[in-house]
């Protein structure tokens, strides 16, 4: 018999991933890392902050992105777009996601419930909006609402760290029973660890309906023709608020996100069946079963 053809050529046998250091897209990218390993492929991962995994993108030194924010990106990546030099999957891979400001519930409850609020309470924040890494695209939203004053922010200060950073800040606020004020989103453990809510009348700062998100798959240019089995399997990866919440815990208790996909995928097999759907491997097999059997399904 001759040998199987694959049906990626071998230059797709190793896909590049580039983890944004956010713990959704380190979570998503996990299980995407499983999938490619048990049909066969060399997955790899590298941490790379959102400029820099779009400059790898357009030098195709990385292959795959699944952390493209809409709309707090937007801004950075249409140039991309527009130039041809980073390609984008439709549909989403996730929808229902949320980025905005929040406070702790008690803080909210006390007043501080819309963005037209902050300013009024600026002793109280000590003048400290809390953010994510430098860099970011929501960084520079909250910068720009600084240096042009709007909602009256002139005055205060954005405090600039990674999502960990951030989050144990916060914690150690509420601990305390001090007012902060920080970027907050979902899908994050956060939304279940922490009493808190979501402040309203943001102008569309951070995009529509107070910071309602999509989040997007992007490759390479021209990645899904150079390597089309790869890339009908990042089509097919769709995720949900509920399942990036519950892996999310996981892999931020501190088990390696590797780990936390394949005991994911074995509670939850069903979800293969639509990702794996066309899927082969890269031998040319049927992908399911490969990954079933992977998983000791």
């Amino acid at each position: 018999m001759p040998p199987a053809v694959a049906k990626d050529p071998a230059s797709c046998q190793t896909v590049r991933f580039a983890d944004i250091g956010w713990a959704d897209i380190t979570s998503t990218t996990a299980l995407a890392l499983v999938i490619l390993d048990a049909l066969g492929y060399r997955p790899a991962s590298t941490i790379a902050s959102v400029p820099i995994s779009f400059a790898g993108l357009k030098s195709r030194q990385i292959d795959v992105s699944l952390g493209y924010w809409w709309p707090v990106q937007e801004q950075a990546l249409t140039p991309f777009l527009k130039a041809g030099s980073i390609d984008l999957i439709e549909p989403a891979n996730l929808t229902g996601a949320k980025a905005t400001f929040a406070v702790p519930a008690y803080v909210y409850q006390a007043g501080l419930r819309t963005f037209a609020d902050i300013a009024k309470h600026h002793k109280e924040l000590d003048g400290k909006i809390y953010g994510i890494e430098p860099g970011s695209s929501a960084n520079a939203a909250i910068q720009k609402m600084i240096s042009s004053n709007q909602f009256g922010l002139g005055s205060f200060k954005l405090v600039e760290s990674s999502e960990a950073g951030m989050l144990v800040t916060v914690e150690r606020a509420i601990r305390d029973k001090k007012w902060v004020l920080f970027l907050g989103w979902e899908p994050h453990p956060m939304n279940i660890q922490i009493d808190m809510k979501y402040l309203g009348g943001s102008d569309n700062v951070f995009g529509p309906n107070d910071g309602e998100a999509r989040v997007y798959t992007l490759t390479s240019p021209g990645y899904q023709t150079r390597c089309p089995n790869v890339g009908k399997l990042l089509a097919n990866l769709h995720f949900t608020v509920q399942l990036e919440n519950q892996l999310m815990q996981s892999v931020m208790q501190r088990q390696k996100p590797a780990d936390a996909a394949r005991a994911y995928l074995k509670k939850n097999p069903q979800v293969l069946d639509a990702w794996l759907a066309g899927v082969k491997t890269f031998d040319g097999g049927e992908g399911l079963p490969a990954v079933r059997a992977s998983l000791g399904l």
